[in-house]
């Protein structure tokens, strides 16, 4: 299981600081079934670096661009992400998508040259909510999935993993049925298993996750860890998300 957090455009050097003397002084398990990664902004990483240097936590980049290097004013490349201890970087994020016009093709060139770097993948689908309404919601992410992981292969056990987030409930504190998740996290793993060979790949929720409803969602069979948003901003809210996922995969031994 997989308890990642996507800090998105916020934190001070202090509160990074802060952040990360917690998760230290916590004492959790942090290198057994459920693993906590970490999605800070860029000029984060070296802090990351250097603070949690020698524990078991993973970090990377919020995304990265498809050229190894070159005039990309403003955008940082895979290659310079792994220089910097990265391990991860996440894919095709919804504000990417809307905010930055970002297609399935353009993803599906960022996640070559993440692979070609030596990152895992974290690559995220989902649909809005006029998406949902209209009953295009597995139709959107079968599209997403197909788009975003076309032409790639060859892949090894532990280099992907995929969130799902319902745009329509990232940060609005909104969250589907239960049964909505399950139902499409079980569609997730069998499409993207088809289109990559893999096999137990982990799909994570993402939208609105938070201490309250965190042990419920990651129960779930099919659900395979958690991508946080603003849970993951405070250190103790993020623990007891971890905790959630931390019991559930004691309770299957």
């Amino acid at each position: 299981m997989i308890i990642a957090g996507n800090w998105k455009m916020n934190q001070t050097r202090a509160e990074v600081a802060g952040f990360c003397a917690a998760i230290k002084a916590a004492g959790r398990p942090l290198d057994g079934a459920c693993r906590m990664v970490l999605f800070p902004a860029f000029v984060h990483l070296a802090d990351l670096a250097g603070q949690l240097s020698g524990q078991p936590v993973s970090w990377g980049g919020q995304t990265c661009h498809a050229a190894e290097k070159g005039a990309h004013t403003g955008d940082i490349s895979a290659a310079m992400l792994a220089d910097m201890g990265s391990s991860w970087v996440l894919l095709g994020h919804s504000e990417r998508r809307v905010d930055h016009g970002q297609t399935d093709a353009a993803v599906a060139a960022s996640l070559a040259a993440g692979r070609a770097a030596g990152l895992n993948i974290m690559l995220c689908v989902g649909e809005s909510r006029a998406e949902r309404e209209a009953g295009q919601a597995e139709q959107v992410v079968r599209a997403q999935l197909a788009g975003s992981l076309a032409g790639s292969s060859g892949w090894q056990a532990g280099q992907l993993a995929i969130a799902y987030e319902p745009v329509w409930a990232i940060g609005t504190g909104l969250v589907p049925q239960l049964s909505d998740i399950e139902a499409m996290h079980s569609l997730i793993a069998a499409e993207a298993g088809q289109l990559t060979g893999l096999a137990d790949l982990p799909v994570l929720y993402g939208g609105s996750v938070n201490p309250g409803n965190a042990a419920d969602i990651l129960q779930l069979a099919p659900v395979g860890g958690a991508l946080v948003g603003g849970a993951s901003l405070k250190a103790d809210d993020f623990l007891a998300i971890f905790d959630a996922g931390l019991a559930v995969c004691e309770a299957k031994g």
